[in-house]
């Protein structure tokens, strides 16, 4: 088996960890991290079960294949920590917004890469994971990350050019998702039911429609059209949301997302 090692142990490194853990795809003694505040890796260490590593060229010694989890800004100084240390290994980057080429031009041919835009239901197995087509890993390599992906959600893979305007869907798209549940379960609190009851009301509501349009393959507007009875309840609630800009909301949000 080989040694994965990340570098960072943020949200993301941190759900895609657990969920390698939680589905028994990858031991948790194949893992290895390292992060510059000590102490919160060493918590990370002792929950998730990975290896600390003492410092970023120890870690790519260790490692087979390294997962570059830490923010955009500091994967050129990782790099620069790392040296020599990192000739012929594996990279495999989450880090928002970099492309092979980019690792190409930083990295030259020390390394083979593979770019992936993973989101944060991973942890629970429900994630998307994004890869970039354009990758360098042999073909053992690419299979084998593939199959640990695969454990965390559906990996769908997306041409360079796509893979921001994916990002932004599948990336940011939980939070705009929560923003909803939020506000649905605000509106059953206003009405009398109890906050934990209204967050599984609506979030199961969600589940179960997302998991409906993916079985049954129809276009969410039928989906919708098969709950709207004429002159009913749910057609009034349909109207009011697109008289208060629903869809256009959502459009207006990845614009906001992709103009950054």
């Amino acid at each position: 088996m080989s040694k994965i090692g990340f570098i960072g142990m943020g949200n993301m490194a941190q759900a895609i960890a657990q969920g390698f853990v939680k589905t028994g795809k990858v031991p948790a003694g194949d893992l290895l991290a390292y992060a510059p505040h000590r102490e919160k890796l060493l918590q990370n260490a002792r929950k998730i079960g990975f290896e600390p590593a003492e410092s970023l060229k120890a870690l790519a010694e260790q490692s087979d294949v390294l997962i570059v989890a830490c923010k955009p800004y500091q994967i050129q100084e990782a790099f620069r920590e790392i040296g020599e240390s990192v000739q012929g290994k594996a990279v495999v980057s989450v880090a928002s917004g970099w492309t092979h080429e980019d690792y190409v031009r930083l990295l030259g041919s020390m390394v083979r890469i593979q770019c992936i835009m993973p989101n944060t239901p991973a942890m629970v197995g429900e994630g998307v994971l994004l890869f970039e087509a354009k990758h360098s890993l042999t073909e053992q390599e690419r299979n084998m990350v593939r199959e640990w992906f695969e454990a965390l959600g559906v990996v769908m893979e997306l041409p360079t050019e796509q893979m921001q305007i994916g990002g932004a869907i599948s990336g940011c798209g939980p939070a705009f998702m929560d923003l909803v549940m939020e506000a649905y379960a605000d509106a059953a609190v206003k009405y009398g039911i109890s906050r934990s009851t209204a967050y599984q009301m609506v979030s199961q509501t969600m589940l179960g429609s997302a998991k409906l349009q993916q079985e049954t393959g129809k276009h969410p507007a039928e989906l919708k059209d098969a709950v709207c009875s004429p002159n009913g309840t749910t057609i009034r609630g349909v109207a009011a949301l697109e008289h208060a800009g629903l869809r256009a909301a959502c459009i207006d949000s990845i614009d906001a997302v992709m103009s950054r």
